[in-house]
């Protein structure tokens, strides 16, 4: 035994170790279930106008071990004790007013503690709205200037009061004292004052009206019933029998009516409520009561805006972006924007339109009743550029249409543009015109062209080029628009002094335009002056002017235009020269040979000259050449040929010109007469005997045949021969053929041409000149005056002796040829 019970006390021990352990729990609160008066307090809501003193709620709480426990209340410091517990009981009492509208959430520290363990926990207490407080008007006292004449039944003023009480408490009913005698009228809701219908205002009669307004508080309707035992009546409890959701209430002992909660929540828009008033009779063994039926139609007050929504809620302002120039009726789907207006029947409906740039944007739906998606579209597509705006900034408005407060929002609506490559680059000029001197190096720039692109970014970037036959000779720099001549372009105006080609502007994308260029090649004095020859060899006549000429291959003027002046003569006062045309001239004095031959002593007629041709040009260049003039009088009794020949002189070429054209007009007369003669014969039908004796050769007589064709037509025609060598022909043919050779069936042709008369020789006795000088001792040997003139005749009627010859033998053969 004492062995056993050496082994039981260790454990009776263990047992009494682990009791010890199990009595360490903590006591709690119970459960606070919605509308518990006991627990923790939790979910605690206490009207305001509850009186001091009044008890409001019991703390209640468990310890698991079943141990008494204590309750206790503390609130954060500086803060208000509104609430005091009595430790035992846990009943809680309010020991402060309370004030929703200074505060309506208390935070309240509540403990229970089983004297070991001690549990604390926050909890809320809200303070609910009575009402209590008295609505008050803003910006008293009104003063409305109204002119006499406005309509009857207009809207003039709308007063507006505010009580502090929430749900509805806090709305507020306006009414207006003596209406029955007044000229106006007030919306108990909406606080509008209007003139009364029918009714006019003169400011002779009345000046001034003077009206009291009346602002009241939630109080819905109010019901009185009364004890029919008047000497001695018993109170009256009213209640809400029957049709109440929970909206209402009414109070039991003033049957005053009052809403319950705000009228977005209430779900009719008529209420029919069963008031029971009951009689509080303890001597009466049934209650008395009766039963009436209030009818409440709820009516919207306009007591709310439009307001604007996004995804995310409200929202007063909206961006997106867009390219420019999207098609006309395009919606604008970046915009999400809802529009709302929580008001009911007409006080929910106004009318949206946008305030910015006209005829651009358009919103859809015009009109809106309570809610709407607004869609904005595209109007002008063409307006909606970049180039122009970059931005469009718009309001949108909504507006109610059909209340008197006409209540509005506005929200800001951004659209930021995305530029297109719509444009095209366009060139400053149609046409561009460069000028560039002949001797400028290759590379040279000429000129810089410009074109412009309104796009941004890289659709504004311009490459230029240039094609067209002129643009050989040069070259364009395809971002600048610089153009150059070739590196080794080598430019002469006396070539080719004009150029014209067409440049390209292109801005990546194929849209691109044209201009056209012109270059001129500016030119420069680079060319000297030059007479045909050095020496020069002229006749005059006395009163007529020699010419001698230069040219210039400058391609421009001044530079190609010559000036002549005499340099040297021997005298210098017997020649003029016109400075612009070369025409020189013997002085005015000199009218014959024998003032000429007075001026020297031998007599002679020919001087040599000095003259020089000078260009404008700048540097200007100059030459000389020497003109050898011989001077004779006129020469009309000799013959006008020989007039002519003695002034040709100097120009051979002229001279044979003459004669050729003299020739050619002899040979076209011929052509004509004989033409004319021969169609004369062939209408006739009747051929001319032959002019021309065909001579027989000796010892031989060839057998000969009469033919038809041989007999004259008319006997008064002259006959034509044939040569020999023309009938031997005739008469071969004849033998070979047969007896019967054929008739000559040739046509007669026109003449040939004649033949060239011989070139006149282009220098007449000409001889080199040394000097030009008048002394004959300076000059080579010549001939007398009188043997160059005699010369000179001989010659002139040598060659129209033998013109003359030419042109008889001619008309002969072609005469002879019509008769064939």
């Amino acid at each position: 035994m004492k062995h056993a019970e050496v082994q039981y006390q260790p454990i009776l021990f263990a047992v009494t170790y682990i009791s010890l352990l199990q009595a360490d729990y903590a006591p709690y609160f119970h459960d606070n279930a919605p509308n518990s008066t006991n627990g923790n307090m939790a979910m605690l809501s206490i009207p305001e106008d509850t009186p001091i003193g009044s008890h409001l709620y019991t703390l209640n709480g468990t310890d698991p071990e079943g141990n008494a426990v204590t309750y206790g209340m503390t609130f954060e410091p500086g803060g208000k004790r509104y609430f005091a517990v009595e430790p035992q009981s846990g009943n809680v009492t309010l020991l402060e007013e309370l004030d929703r509208e200074k505060e309506d959430e208390i935070e309240v520290l509540v403990s229970i503690s089983d004297s070991v363990n001690k549990v604390v926990e926050k909890v809320r207490i809200l303070v609910t709205d009575a009402n209590d407080e008295s609505p008050e008007f803003i910006n008293t006292p009104y003063v409305i200037n109204v002119p006499e004449n406005t309509p009857s039944g207009s809207s003039i003023f709308k007063v507006y009061a505010v009580d502090k009480d929430n749900g509805s408490g806090g709305s507020v009913t306006y009414f207006l004292q003596n209406m029955r005698k007044s000229k106006f009228s007030l919306d108990r809701y909406s606080g509008v004052l209007r003139i009364k219908p029918s009714v006019t205002l003169d400011f002779e009669k009345s000046r001034a009206h003077f009206l009291t307004i009346i602002a009241k508080g939630s109080e819905v309707f109010s019901v009185t019933a009364s004890d029919g035992d008047l000497g001695n009546p018993n109170p009256i409890h009213y209640t809400i029998a029957h049709g109440n959701d929970g909206s209402f209430d009414i109070n039991s002992t003033s049957g005053v009516i009052t809403l319950l909660q705000t009228t977005k929540l209430l779900q009719k828009d008529v209420y029919k409520l069963f008031i029971r008033a009951s009689e509080i009779n303890p001597d009466a063994d049934v209650p008395v009561f009766m039963t009436v039926m209030v009818t409440i139609q709820v009516v919207d007050l306009n007591n709310h805006r439009p307001t604007f929504y996004s995804e995310n809620g409200p929202q007063s302002q909206f961006e997106m972006t867009m390219y420019e120039h999207p098609p006309a009726g395009e919606i604008l789907r970046g915009l999400k924007i809802t529009v709302n207006d929580s008001d009911q029947g007409t006080n929910a409906q106004f009318n949206l339109r946008l305030v910015g740039p006209q005829g651009i944007f358009r919103v859809i739906p015009q009109t809106v009743l309570n809610e709407a998606q607004v869609t904005i579209i595209v109007e002008n597509s063409t307006a909606i550029d970049y180039e122009k705006f970059q931005v469009f900034n718009f309001k949108l408005l909504a507006v109610e249409s059909d209340t008197p407060e006409k209540f509005s929002s506005t929200a800001d609506i951004i659209i930021q543009l995305v530029d297109t490559n719509d444009n095209v680059p366009k060139f400053t000029s149609d046409f561009y015109v460069a000028r560039i001197p002949e001797n400028s190096p290759g590379g040279t720039p000429i000129i810089c062209v410009t074109a412009n692109d309104a796009d941004s970014e890289m659709w504004g970037e311009v490459k230029y080029s240039m094609y067209g036959t002129g643009a050989d000779l040069f070259l364009i720099h395809a971002t600048t628009g610089i153009i150059y001549t070739q590196p080794w372009a080598v430019l002469d105006a006396e070539v080719q002094s004009k150029f014209n080609f067409y440049i390209k502007a292109d801005d990546g994308e194929g849209k691109h335009s044209l201009a056209e260029v012109f270059v001129t090649v500016l030119d420069i004095n680079d060319h000297y002056p030059e007479f045909n020859e050095n020496i020069l060899e002229k006749v005059m006549i006395i009163g007529s002017p020699v010419k001698v000429e230069a040219t210039d291959e400058d391609a421009e003027e001044p530079n190609n235009i010559v000036d002549y002046s005499i340099m040297q003569a021997d005298p210098a006062d017997v020649f003029d020269i016109n400075q612009a045309t070369g025409e020189i001239a013997l002085k005015s004095y000199i009218k014959s040979l024998e003032v000429i031959h007075n001026i020297t002593r031998n007599k002679a007629c020919q001087w040599s000259l000095v003259v020089q041709a000078k260009d404008r040009g700048s540097p200007s260049f100059s030459t000389t050449a020497v003109v050898r003039i011989d001077i004779t009088e006129e020469t009309s009794g000799k013959g006008h040929m020989a007039d002519f020949l003695l002034q040709s002189k100097d120009n051979p070429m002229k001279a044979l010109g003459v004669v050729a054209g003299i020739v050619c007009f002899f040979v076209i007369l011929t052509i004509l007469i004989s033409t004319i003669m021969f169609w004369r014969n062939k209408n006739s039908n009747r051929v001319g005997p032959v002019r021309r004796v065909i001579k027989k050769r000796p010892h031989h007589k060839p057998k000969t045949r009469k033919s038809g064709w041989f007999q004259s037509k008319k006997s008064g025609k002259r006959s034509t021969t044939l040569t020999a060598s023309e009938a031997n022909h005739h008469f071969q043919n004849a033998s070979i053929k047969g007896s019967h050779p054929p008739l000559p069936l040739t046509l007669p042709c026109a003449p040939m041409p004649p033949p060239q008369v011989s070139t006149l020789p282009t220098t007449l006795n000409k001889q080199d000149w040394s000097l030009p000088t008048v002394s004959e001792s300076l000059n080579p040997p010549r001939h007398s005056t009188h043997q160059s003139k005699g010369r000179t005749s001989n010659i002139s009627n040598a060659l129209v002796s033998e013109l003359k010859q030419r042109l008889e033998k001619k008309m002969n053969e072609d005469d002879s040829k019509l008769y064939l």
